[in-house]
């Protein structure tokens, strides 16, 4: 980054700094339950506390620790204001069905906060208006086609020319009364409830398949198998997908936040801009001192600049906007969008009703996760639910989805073949401490990283998913796959799907 200016070392939310949770053992003997959570995020852990609370038998499973993935590393904004979406999903979907979105979302933001009361939690919580804002004509056109969609849909909202903090605006619209808090302190009480009430958590444990039927099994990479009667995947991506290609229905992309001091004072709401790059806004105390978040910078993952750089871009808008006086923190987050950005949250497949997924959520998972937790709740409950054909996994709108399909397979056909035609420049002896390049190792491409004590780490750089090339993630120090958003770590073990083999480890062909 910049050499003026002294980051943070290592890429940490806030979130995980300011909580510490109590380790779970691994999963090393077969079970039986009612039923499995894979995943332990707001969506997991939030039907878990629900289920459990309703008398059920759950054991939730994680591949790595509970709320290390995206729920650890999110803005966490509570709002159903989730950037221009409202006149898109009027216009492709009818008026019932976004308004069904609407109250989905308006619905767990209620839930979080009736929550936090009933429990007591001691999360920052604090009640916000969420502010969207356009810098140019063409999006402050948008802006009023959202605004009449706000008021067909009986969304309460407010059309302005001006918001409270240093930027140039055309026009703006605000959502009242949405919510911000800090999702771990939110979170770790539910986990308490939820184990006071018999339910059993498990780190370190990796579901690789299923075993289908009316009692389904997970198979765990240990080889332990809990038998249950439902399964929910809230694994960000379906680590089952029952062959409905869900790589191909989805894509992925990075952001990036820095927590920072500021020489301004930060005058509450939330904010976010309309236009690209995309630039968010919020405060969060911390020790009595109010920080503010400078959010944004997205790109599809394993396609960006230097992750550096998107640092860089954020911390001159927080320069611009409000004056830094030091950078505390900086992290980035991987988000899935589905084709028509509707969530996938049910059966994984019309053949498998017991078999759930949640995923999709498009950067809003503080609230869409909530739904989805809460429709969990009711369909192992028997209970109805109004939004479950709204977000079947099994729907197809061919408008916008087929236009999404073929733009979106067609950037992953060019990323197949600009990874194929890429030519290695540098030799493994040409790297430094703690530098990553693409090199060739007897004839094959192959990623190289000479860590901080001088170990080379050698991969293969080609995505043991569908055979594109990888890239060199240079903060979070992983190979990041720009097809279908797989990464890998410097060993080439799978930090996130669909990728489910590890990239083949060549370290030892350099002896």
């Amino acid at each position: 980054m910049n050499s003026n200016h002294t980051w943070p070392n290592a890429p940490e939310p806030l979130w995980k700094v300011e909580n510490s949770l109590e380790a779970h053992p691994p999963l090393r003997e077969d079970m039986s339950t009612d039923v499995v959570i894979v995943g332990g995020g707001i969506t997991g852990i939030t039907a878990g506390y629900l289920l459990a609370n309703e008398g059920k038998k759950v054991i939730i499973i994680e591949s790595d620790r509970l709320l290390n993935g995206t729920t650890g590393h999110t803005s966490a904004k509570i709002t159903a204001q989730h950037d221009l979406i409202y006149d898109e999903f009027l216009n492709h979907f009818g008026q019932e069905k976004a308004k069904l979105y609407y109250e989905a979302n308006n619905d767990a933001l209620q839930f979080i906060k009736q929550t936090v009361d009933t429990l007591s939690i001691s999360c920052s919580y604090s009640e916000e208006d969420a502010y969207l804002y356009a810098s140019t004509e063409e999006y402050a056109r948008k802006l009023s086609n959202e605004m009449r969609a706000y008021q067909k849909l009986g969304i309460q909202g407010e059309f302005m020319n001006s918001i409270p903090i240093d930027v140039s605006v055309k026009a703006a619209i605000s959502m009242k009364n949405q919510g911000q808090f800090d999702p771990i302190a939110y979170l770790a009480p539910l986990i308490q409830n939820f184990k006071e009430k018999g339910g059993q958590v498990f780190e370190q444990t990796v579901a690789i398949d299923v075993e289908k039927g009316s009692n389904p099994v997970i198979i765990t990479k240990t080889g332990a198998k809990i038998t249950c009667e439902t399964i929910i995947a809230s694994t960000h991506f379906p680590f089952y997908d029952g062959n409905a290609l869900y790589f191909s229905r989805m894509y992925a992309e990075r952001s990036y936040v820095l927590a920072a001091k500021t020489k301004k004072a930060y005058p509450g709401g939330m904010y976010l801009s309309a236009e690209n790059p995309k630039r968010s806004l919020r405060s969060h105390t911390l020790g009595g001192e109010k920080l503010v978040l400078f959010g944004g910078e997205s790109h599809k993952t394993g396609q960006g600049h230097r992750m550096s750089d998107h640092y860089q871009a954020l911390k001159f808008f927080g320069e611009e906007t409000f004056g830094l006086t030091e950078v505390l923190y900086r992290w980035s987050a991987q988000d899935l969008f589905t084709l028509d950005k509707l969530p996938y949250i049910g059966p994984v497949t019309k053949s498998e009703p017991n078999i759930l997924i949640a995923t999709g959520f498009h950067k809003w998972g503080m609230t869409n996760g909530t739904a989805a937790a809460l429709l969990f709740r009711d369909y192992i409950l028997e209970k109805t639910n109004p939004y479950l054909d709204l977000f079947t996994p099994s729907r197809f709108y061919a408008d916008p989805s087929i236009k999404t399909f073929l733009v979106q397979n067609a950037d992953v056909a060019g990323q197949f073949v600009k990874g194929k035609l890429s030519f290695p420049t540098k030799q493994v002896s040409d790297l430094n401490i703690d530098e990553a390049a693409v090199v060739r190792v007897n004839g094959k491409k192959a990623g190289a990283y000479k860590d901080k004590h001088g170990k080379l780490h050698v991969v293969d750089t080609t995505c043991t998913h569908l055979h594109c090339e990888v890239a060199w993630n240079d903060d979070d120090r992983t190979w990041d796959c720009p097809c279908h958003g797989s990464r890998f770590n410097i060993d080439g073990q799978v930090v996130e799907g669909p990728a489910e083999k590890p990239l083949i480890d060549l370290t030892g062909e350099l002896e």
